[in-house]
């Protein structure tokens, strides 16, 4: 199955593209899709413990199974901003 993955901030930049497809086996989970984009991309691998998966804009754990035609966002931690 084909899933479309979309990275934001820091992982866009070290993967160097906002999207990419990423195929794998049916019965596949966030973590194996994980595991896929590491195998891919070895440069995210030090963000593991910090990264947020979104399958279909909706926030999920690494157990939740995917469908062929899902999106999913890679999202790293968010730091930074302006004190007002």
């Amino acid at each position: 199955m084909r899933i479309q993955v979309r990275l934001f901030a820091a992982a866009r930049e070290i993967v160097g593209h906002g999207e990419v497809a990423i195929e794998l086996k049916e019965g596949s989970t966030v973590g194996d899709l994980m595991e896929g984009i590491f195998s891919r991309f070895p440069g995210l691998k030090g963000m593991a413990g910090s990264l947020v998966f979104a399958v279909n804009r909706e926030l999920a754990e690494r157990s939740v199974g995917l469908r062929d035609g899902d999106e999913v966002g890679v999202i790293p931690p968010v730091s930074g901003g302006t004190d007002v």
